[in-house]
């Protein structure tokens, strides 16, 4: 049996503390169903026994002190909510727990933006990580050393596990169902709780805002050049000589700014207003790529399968109606 320790962190998103209880508890009772042994014992685990949510509006209680678990084999980091450093620095109790019990053999799974307090454990050090979306800029400024693979729904490295944004923990926990049990079990799980198995990308749900919290003035210019003329064929040597910077420190000074090459930059804004055209407007696929710049038919389909995980024809059909 898999002793599973939920940690009640201060600031919990609480469905990510229920969640993960009612899918590990629902397959003990699948397996029980079968005549078969509990696979689970889960534990709500925290620093006190009782924890408030929400500005006290939910109250959890714990079901074990962590001073008083000595040994466990799978720890949930929920996704937090508020201001991450706020967060992080009043749940700092949990980090050498989490470490020490790591290093006994303990796997450890973070959800959604529980990625921020794994990753201050170190534990992730050039490690890869997945985490919401929204946070990728902020993450990848807070730790630099972790390998941050932000389309991804679920990343494993070394008995260490963290998921995309949202719900899609939901598919981590099926991946850690089906590794600790079978696929039998995963599968029914996911048609249980109404889960679509082995989604792997976030990348359609992703949404570009351009990276601009950074305080290098030019660069900033030349995002906002690019935004406002996404349709226009922009070269690097243009936006260089534009704003009076050399190719090669140009090109260096956006990768820094940006986290993205110029190239890469302009593709995504391109896509991103592909994008929207194609959730609400009435053009076809080939009206969309010419409004924003592309004349290639075969070029526009890789670069938006690329940026957005699916083709335009794919992504028009599953979010126009």
């Amino acid at each position: 049996m898999k002793h599973v320790s939920i940690l009640v962190l201060e600031t919990s998103i609480p469905a990510c503390l229920v969640d993960p209880r009612y899918m590990f508890t629902a397959i003990n009772n699948f397996l029980k169903i079968a005549n078969l042994q509990p696979a689970f014992s889960v534990k709500l685990v925290g620093l006190t026994e009782e924890v408030k949510l929400h500005d006290g509006l939910i109250s959890i209680h714990t079901d074990a002190l962590l001073k008083d678990v000595k040994k466990t084999d799978l720890i949930i980091i929920p996704a937090l909510s508020g201001p991450i450093q706020t967060a992080i620095k009043k749940n700092t109790d949990f980090i050498p727990w989490i470490i020490d019990q790591y290093k006994q053999g303990a796997e450890v799974a973070s959800l959604c933006i529980g990625s921020f307090l794994l990753a201050s454990t170190g534990l992730l050090k050039d490690k890869s990580c997945s985490t919401h979306w929204l946070y990728a800029n902020e993450f990848r400024t807070m730790f630099p050393d972790v390998i941050l693979t932000d389309d991804k729904i679920i990343t494993e490295q070394n008995g260490i596990y963290s998921s995309g944004g949202a719900t899609s923990y939901w598919n981590l926990l099926l991946y850690l169902v089906e590794k600790y049990t079978n696929r039998e079990m995963a599968i029914m799980a996911s048609k249980f709780f109404l889960l679509e198995m082995d989604r792997g990308s976030q990348s359609q749900f992703m949404m570009f805002k351009g990276q601009k919290e950074h305080d290098d003035l030019p660069i900033l210019k030349a995002q906002e050049f690019i935004e406002n003329n996404f349709a226009a064929r922009i070269t690097v040597d243009e936006l260089a000589d534009t704003f009076g910077i050399g190719r090669r420190t140009f090109e260096r000074r956006f990768k820094k700014a940006t986290t993205n090459t110029v190239v890469e930059y302009i593709q995504r804004v391109k896509i991103e207003a592909a994008k929207k055209q194609l959730e609400s407007g009435r053009k076809n696929v080939n009206e969309v790529m010419y409004d924003v710049g592309y004349t290639d038919v075969k070029a526009f389909r890789d670069v938006f399968k690329k940026v957005a995980g699916m083709s335009p024809v794919d992504y028009r059909n599953k979010y126009n109606k």
